[in-house]
């Protein structure tokens, strides 16, 4: 009963962050329609200058509100530069998709190479909340705690946004239909641009999250991108709820499979996207 609750409630809350990680990416592949394969680079950015700012003394939480805006106008700035650019000289979406996600590429060993000249190639780590909590015979750390109660809130803020403020509509409306969005007189370079942009800042504080939890380093990035493209696949592709919900699942069913196979968490995660894309390819809540 204890190893099962230690990997029940553990995988609960590393998936509040993985929810984080996959929601960003929703919004920039999902919505904007850009595979953006340096969306784990977004996420090493932000641990890295969490981590900076913590040796400076700044609480790693307070980090956030540095993080998350230094992020969101980084996004927003690329996307406005680069993709909207490449999607005005493009007249089909496919090709689109397929320009985009080559720069994406170029992008990604920009950044990861950026990243390595500041802060090296080993890994770094800092103690912040270690105390142990007792919870039905489980033993968590406090900071696995608070990481995934931040991201569960900052997920449910975002899910009232979009569903209650005109932007949050505008955005809805641009992954239905982004031409017909445009029609109706929605500014859709704009609202992709700002998808593009929530999602780097939700990377960008995941990896403020994730560093207050666990040792980071400049080069895991790729990993996280993977690990957020499946569980946009488990949730459904566009769906902040259905992203929500699969990072939840994946956490657990990573965390039963290092527990019991630590070699094989990654191949895990490549078998639930095989098998989804043979059995249901529009996720648990696709439509």
């Amino acid at each position: 009963m204890t190893e099962f609750l230690n990997i029940l409630i553990g995988g609960l809350l590393i998936g509040g962050i993985y929810s984080l990680i996959s929601m960003g990416m929703s919004l920039q592949y999902g919505v904007a329609k850009v595979m953006n394969i340096a969306h784990g680079e977004f996420l090493v950015f932000g641990a890295f200058i969490t981590f900076t700012l913590q040796e400076h003394g700044v609480n790693p939480l307070i980090s956030i509100i540095i993080v998350a805006p230094i992020l969101f106008i980084a996004g927003f700035i690329l996307y406005r530069t680069v993709f909207s650019t490449i999607r005005i000289r493009t007249d089909n979406q496919g090709v689109f998709e397929g320009n985009a996600l080559l720069a994406a590429f170029g992008l990604y060993f920009i950044v990861q190479n950026i990243a390595v000249i500041i802060w090296g190639s080993t890994p770094h780590s800092y103690s912040f909340l270690n105390e142990i909590w007792k919870i039905g015979g489980a033993d968590i750390f406090q900071n696995r705690i608070v990481a995934a109660l931040f991201a569960i809130a900052i997920g449910v803020l975002f899910y009232v946004y979009l569903s209650t403020t005109r932007s949050g509509k505008a955005i809805r409306a641009a992954a239905q239909d982004a031409s017909t969005a445009g029609l109706m007189g929605v500014d859709i370079n704009f609202v992709l641009a700002l998808c593009f942009g929530f999602g780097a800042a939700m990377a960008g504080v995941a990896g403020s999250l994730f560093s207050i939890c666990y040792a980071i380093n400049t080069v895991m990035g790729l990993q996280q991108t993977l690990l957020a493209i499946v569980i946009v696949t488990l949730g459904g592709l566009g769906s902040i709820p259905g992203s929500l919900i699969g990072g939840f699942i994946l956490g657990v069913i990573s965390t039963a499979v290092s527990y019991w196979q630590p070699g094989l968490t990654i191949a895990s995660y490549y078998v639930i996207f095989i098998i989804l894309l043979l059995v249901r390819p529009k996720g648990l809540m696709g439509k």
